[in-house]
C-alpha cells in the first residue's frame, strides 16, 4: 500500500485511467474509499448488467472515475476498457506491484 501511495499523484494526473487487477479488491477499495477517489469495480459476482454500466461510466470522456478495480478472476468476460493508460497487477504473492504505462 506504501508503493502505491507514491504512485497516486502520477496516476491522478489529467485523464489517466488506471486499471488495478488484484485478488485484494476490499482492501484496495477501502484505500480508495478513504482518499475519496471514485472508482468502478468488477469481480466475479458482479453481473454483466453492472459490469456493462460501470464500464461504460468508466470509458466516458471526462469521467470523475479514475480506477477500475478488476479480480483477476473477472477476466475474459467481454470487458474493454482501452481507455485506461496504466495497468497494475497487485497480487499478494508477489509482494508488491507492478506498473505498466501506456
Amino acid at each position: 500500500m506504501v508503493l502505491l501511495g507514491k504512485l497516486h499523484p502520477k496516476l491522478k494526473e489529467p485523464d489517466s485511467r488506471v486499471l488495478i487487477f488484484s485478488q485484494l479488491l476490499d482492501i484496495l477499495e477501502d484505500y480508495l474509499m478513504f482518499h475519496e477517489h471514485l472508482y468502478c469495480r468488477n469481480d466475479g459476482n458482479t453481473g454483466r448488467e453492472d459490469r456493462d454500466a460501470s464500464i461504460e461510466v468508466f470509458n466516458k470522456p471526462g469521467s470523475e472515475k479514475f480506477v477500475f478495480l478488476l479480480s483477476t478472476r473477472a477476466g475474459g468476460l467481454g470487458i474493454n476498457l482501452a481507455t485506461a493508460d496504466v495497468v497494475i497487477l497487485y497480487d499478494n504473492d508477489w509482494r508488491g506491484i507492478a506498473a505498466f504505462v501506456v
